[in-house]
């Protein structure tokens, strides 16, 4: 719900500074008293009523610009610092709470395909405060440089990660890895490639697997392959407000009841954007980046978790046997009443399998530690 608050305002005026004549008729006075009266309620009301007045105006022209102030209040509400950060003319849009060094490492988020770092705002809001956490628009999303097709590749992506983690000195400590959907792709690439930067890995629906079953969404993307180039109704970049409704009804298992004009927001800020998607989409689908994570699951070697929605619609569960059967020490926790939005649909459950993980990964470091 949006909350906001409406700064009351009490307006008082001297009715009489001083009388011209004692003679002054006392009922012109009093007439003069109720004017002054009438014109501070109306001042007052004024006042009150224009708060409400520019959030319905925004409600019903600007519904996109009033989600992004929303999210720019949670963000501030949780104590999260959007930054900024360059590695020669590229630049990386972040936010981040906390300082690294503390009991667990740091936590270094990696959103969805067509998201932002916003989309993990509601499983920060379980975490523990003193949590040091990291969120990064992924390339060419949101604050982030938009370039060109080699870096919306899984391996281009998983470079710019690399280069956004030394800009920023991420890796100066080993830090635990996140990542959802598209992210998991390129967090687990991320773990194959770069294993010395990291703690351990945690991957949430991830995208980039060969699914011995076939999901809704595999299912409707393998109809589209032929002419997915010319294709105008890919199901994860919706153009009208119904093709958005039947997006959050794949990738949620219970879907969002959301107003209208909250849907408008959504698209509104959507559809600018959708040239870009659809050039994301072709790059992470095309045969170099779709099975990425299936082909380096070997060479990761950090402790990994993986999270799972049980009717995830867009990426099977069955991925989570393919990767414990790779890695057979993965730990598994496959979350019931819950789809591919786990982040979303579930984000206490989310925090709270996460930093069990995290906590429980220091505790065996510190006792191998002791033994050796």
């Amino acid at each position: 719900m949006l909350r906001f608050s409406l700064t009351s305002c009490s307006w008082m005026g001297n009715v009489v500074a001083q009388l011209q004549t004692e003679r002054e008729d006392e009922s012109v006075f009093g007439s003069k008293v109720a004017v002054m009266e009438c014109r501070g309620m109306m001042l007052t009301g004024g006042i009150l009523l224009l708060p409400v007045l520019v959030f319905v105006t925004s409600l019903l022209f600007w519904p996109g610009v009033l989600l992004k102030a929303y999210n720019w209040y949670w963000r501030r509400r949780l104590g999260l610092v959007v930054r900024y950060s360059h590695s020669g003319s590229y630049r990386f849009c972040y936010f981040s709470r906390g300082t690294p060094g503390g009991t667990t490492p740091s936590l270094l988020l990696l959103h969805g395909f067509s998201a932002s770092k916003d989309m993990w705002l509601p499983v920060i809001n379980f975490l523990p405060k003193e949590q040091h956490v990291v969120c990064v628009d992924m390339p060419g999303h949101e604050g982030t440089s938009r370039t060109g097709a080699e870096d919306y590749s899984i391996q281009g992506q998983v470079s710019r990660i690399h280069q956004f983690v030394q800009s920023v000195g991420l890796h100066e400590r080993p830090f635990h890895l996140v990542g959802t959907s598209m992210g998991g792709n390129v967090a687990g690439v991320y773990a194959a490639r770069y294993p010395s930067d990291l703690s351990s890995l945690t991957l949430v629906c991830p995208a980039g697997l060969i699914y011995p079953t076939e999901s809704k969404f595999i299912v409707r993307l393998k109809e589209l392959e032929q002419n997915i180039t010319q294709e105008k109704s890919i199901p994860l970049i919706p153009r009208t407000a119904q093709e958005l409704e039947d997006m959050l009804k794949l990738c949620c298992h219970t879907t969002p009841r959301l107003p209208q004009q909250v849907l408008r927001g959504l698209l509104a800020n959507r559809l600018p954007n959708n040239d870009f998607y659809r050039e994301v989409f072709l790059e992470i689908v095309g045969e170099e980046s779709r099975h990425s994570l299936q082909d380096h699951l070997h060479l990761i070697t950090v402790p990994l978790q993986v999270i799972w929605g049980r009717q995830d619609q867009v990426v099977d569960v069955c991925g989570a046997a393919v990767i414990q059967a790779a890695l057979p020490h993965t730990q598994v926790d496959v979350v019931d009443n819950c789809g591919h939005s786990v982040v979303l649909e579930r984000p206490r459950k989310m925090a709270q399998l996460l930093m069990d993980f995290v906590s429980a990964q220091e505790v065996w470091d510190a006792k191998s530690k002791k033994l050796s």
